[in-house]
């Protein structure tokens, strides 16, 4: 016996022994693609040395003796910390995922390549003018002159997924930062999403004028009522009842879900409305978070003067900062820059579809899908003259595409001149308010509200091309229309100097929340879908309810965590409950229903991660709201994943007969609207219990809010999500000015998983007092400290300074990266001389 418990221990210890082997053997490969922020490099491609100075956060200084220098030392940085979201980031715009990741991408490998992003991108490289092309240049070969230097010194192939997946790196190009930004662009994108969503619950509705409930415009002056989907497209009705089965979600796919298609925030006060006599903006703009984020802080020394904030790794940009002179902050401006089109084809030549002139063939291409360990996937690739042809598994658009037709999608970032590179490079380099304004003419897609402050001076000014409807267009651009009609298609795009534009405002106060930001009657809108209705109401009293503003003004205004929606539903929705029940015994659905409403009762709205009341009007909305539409949209009815405040509004106001949504179609009696709360808030109760228990008063909304910083590749691998996730409690909600929209789907409906990736507040009285931070860390690598240093002071709100100061920034340096052009023969011939 002793001899076999002998042999126990030493199998044991041998095992132990050799998997701490193992550990240390990854450990160290993977530890090698770290890099070396202090250290002396000589590189090609630079005409003079280039500092990289980082601070204790991993932010980069980067000095250089001209303007390509820099943009070398930014692309090197951008490499050295976040190389495999770059890699990824491209692959994505090429439809080229399916060569790493197999099977499971290559749908979102086939949208890419129907809607060809990568070679518009590779055609306006051409149109970029003398600087921009200078930049990119410059940027590309600092990517590739750190991927050189990861091959010679063996740096663990340059990040830890490329132990893992193809560790080929292809050299960088200036096509590929005009793709990235045309990747946002598609990340943004909004309308095309609502269009189908629409046209697919008029043809479910029996009732055209319910349609108004649930996807109702904006507050403010209105259109007219709208045909229906089925009298503008002949044979819509055939597809009035079908359901498209397309499968799991496809993987890695840029397309974002409904009403995650962009939001942000941003204002600004001008001198005499704020306290230090100077200028104030703010902005956080809003997208998916993921680890590490999208957002990676920089600053920039250039001939023109220094300019620091945030910047999209690939591309050469500084997309929202400051410099010395001007602040500026962007906002999805939810401008209708898309239609979709149903064309229909020729019944004797299904490669030509129907135009103004008769039958004409649409432009084909065959593209070639490589897919690891499966056969290449074979695409012919079509376009009409409205745009792209997709398939109808993408956008659902099977769901509303009739038999003999086929959709195609007209959208302003699809043009292989697009500029919008030039003028965010322009912009960064402006003095004043009205130059950033000229410059940004040259932006296309994907536009935004521009905020921008100079030390005098505040702004707004819609960016982007915004296309020219006819007066006749049939749907307005609401709904898919024929692409054979003349008045649905585009007639180019609407001069620049339309876009809506408020400079030096009267009140000295102007803001952006993704909310319906000017009323103009069509064609001259801009949208009649918009990102807000909501957060806009509680910002205007926060800047109204001051008389003069300061930088920690606009910090709680940031992070403020109370939801208007939140007050003004709870009143109209509980009018007939609040306190009218009979007594209950202690532990019967009714008492603990009392107690629910006991505690909203006194509730002022504050979505706090500690507080219980959030969960239980979260879960009671979103309750409320599946009893109201389950029975009129059916399936259709999973498509409203969050709770519409405006549909809630008008079904309990009865606003045009909405209260009709209360009674339920399959049920002989007449349903009430209170009773349908009642029975709402009974289900949510129920499913709260389930999930948390019985304790209410011990609920924590941030149990249910987490914010999931996900690894977009490694995050759900059974053992490495512990190691590259970041899995945060926190504040906040769909409504509220600090953001932290939800992931609407079950078994975690409440989960925090788009928001505020970015913030920045700049004080022109005092620039250097400027702060700013991101939601994750600076370094993509899972084994660094930085890869989510900051994320915990995002969490609590705080920021970190933003200094444009070189001394500052030298004095608290924790790593110089140094890099020195090659030694020519011409310097040679010189030193010997």
């Amino acid at each position: 016996m002793l001899f076999l418990f002998r042999w126990l221990v030493r199998v044991f210890t041998g095992l132990a022994v050799l998997a701490a082997v193992v550990l240390l053997v990854g450990y160290w490969f993977l530890s090698r693609s770290a890099p070396d922020y202090d250290d002396t490099l000589t590189v090609d491609g630079v005409t003079g040395p280039v500092e990289i100075v980082r601070n204790t956060a991993n932010v980069p200084h980067i000095f250089g003796e001209t303007d390509e220098d820099v943009f070398f030392g930014l692309g090197f940085a951008h490499a050295q910390d976040r190389l495999w979201q770059m890699t990824l980031l491209r692959r994505t715009a090429q439809g080229r995922l399916s060569e790493i990741f197999g099977s499971r991408t290559a749908r979102t490998d086939e949208l890419l390549r129907r809607l060809d992003l990568y070679n518009l991108a590779a055609d306006s490289v051409e149109v970029q003018d003398a600087d921009t092309t200078a930049a990119l240049r410059a940027y590309a070969d600092g990517v590739n002159a750190w991927v050189s230097e990861v091959n010679a010194g063996a740096l663990g192939r340059g990040a830890p997924e490329f132990w893992l997946f193809s560790p080929e790196i292809a050299p960088w190009t200036p096509a590929d930062s005009l793709a990235i930004i045309k990747l946002l662009g598609l990340q943004l994108s909004a309308h095309v999403t609502e269009e189908v969503l629409r046209a697919r619950v008029s043809l479910a509705l029996d009732d055209d004028a319910r349609l108004e409930d649930i996807m109702p415009e904006a507050p403010g002056n209105g259109i007219a009522a709208l045909p229906s989907y089925a009298s503008l497209v002949p044979g819509a009705e055939a597809v009035r009842h079908a359901s498209l089965d397309t499968g799991p979600e496809p993987a890695l796919s840029p397309l974002a879900p409904r009403g995650f298609g962009g939001a942000s925030n941003a204002w600004a006060a001008a001198p005499d409305r704020a306290a230090t006599g100077g200028t104030l903006l703010a902005n956080d703009p809003h997208l998916g978070f993921t680890a590490p984020a999208i957002w990676y802080l920089a600053r920039v020394e250039l001939e023109s003067g220094g300019v620091i904030g945030g910047t999209v790794p690939g591309m050469p940009i500084v997309l929202v900062g400051r410099s010395d002179r001007i602040g500026w902050g962007l906002t999805s401006s939810y401008a209708d820059d898309q239609d979709v089109h149903i064309e229909r084809l020729n019944p004797e030549n299904s490669s030509e579809v129907l135009t103004p002139d008769g039958f004409k063939p649409m432009r084909t291409r065959t593209s070639i899908v490589r897919i690891k360990d499966a056969a290449d996937l074979t695409l012919t690739l079509r376009w009409t003259e409205n745009g792209p042809v997709l398939p109808g598994r993408h956008w659902d658009l099977g769901t509303i595409t009739p038999p003999g037709h086929v959709a195609s999608i007209a959208w302003t970032a699809l043009s292989p001149v697009d500029t919008s590179m030039s003028a965010a490079l322009a912009l960064m380099k402006s003095g004043s308010v009205d130059e950033a304004i000229e410059v940004s003419e040259g932006f296309m897609a994907p536009s935004q509200n521009l905020t921008v402050v100079d030390g005098e001076t505040i702004a707004m000014k819609v960016i982007g091309a915004l296309p020219r409807r006819r007066d006749d267009h049939q749907s307005k651009g609401r709904l898919p229309t024929p692409g054979w009609i003349e008045a649905n298609r585009w007639d180019g795009m609407l001069p620049y100097a339309t876009n809506p534009e408020f400079v030096a405002p009267e009140g000295g106060i102007l803001g952006n929340t993704n909310n319906k930001v000017i009323d103009r009657p069509f064609p001259m809108h801009m949208s009649y879908h918009w990102g807000d209705t909501q957060r806009v109401q509680r910002w205007r009293r926060l800047m109204q309810g001051r008389e003069v503003h300061t930088r920690e003004s606009f910090m709680e205004a940031q992070l403020d965590t109370v939801s208007y929606t939140a007050r003004s539903l709870l009143p109209l929705v509980g009018a007939e409950l609040w306190f009218s029940g009979e007594a209950a015994p202690e532990g019967t659905p009714e008492r603990l229903r009392q107690r629910a409403l006991e505690l909203l009762a006194s509730w002022n709205g504050e979505m706090n991660e500690h507080l219980p009341e959030p969960l239980i009007y979260a879960a009671w909305m979103r309750a409320l709201q599946d009893r109201l539409i389950n029975d009129d949209l059916g399936p259709l009815a999973d498509e409203f994943t969050h709770v519409e405040p405006l549909f809630i509004e008008r079904v309990f106001r009865d606003v045009g007969g909405a209260a009709a949504w209360c009674d339920v179609q399959q049920s002989a009696r007449e349903e009430t609207c209170p009773e349908m709360a009642r029975l709402a808030l009974d289900d949510a109760l129920v499913w709260i219990t389930e999930r948390y228990g019985q304790g209410l008063e011990s609920l924590r909304w941030g149990n249910a809010h987490e914010a999931v910083h996900e690894h977009p590749v490694l995050g759900t691998t059974p053992g490495l999500g512990w190691l590259v996730n970041i899995r945060q409690s926190t504040s906040g909600g769909d409504n509220t000015l600090l953001r932290g929209r939800t992931k609407g789907t079950m078994p975690d409906p409440f989960l925090n998983v788009h928001g505020a990736g970015y913030r920045g507040i700049y004080d022109f009285a005092d620039p250097e007092s400027s702060v700013f931070i991101i939601s994750t860390g600076q370094s993509g690598h899972p084994l660094s400290r930085h890869y989510d240093d900051l994320s915990e002071l995002w969490r609590r709100g705080e920021y970190i300074p933003m200094t444009l100061d070189p001394d500052l920034a030298r004095a608290g340096a924790t790593g110089v990266t140094v890099l020195l052009p090659e030694e020519t023969e011409e310097d040679r011939a010189a030193e010997i001389e």
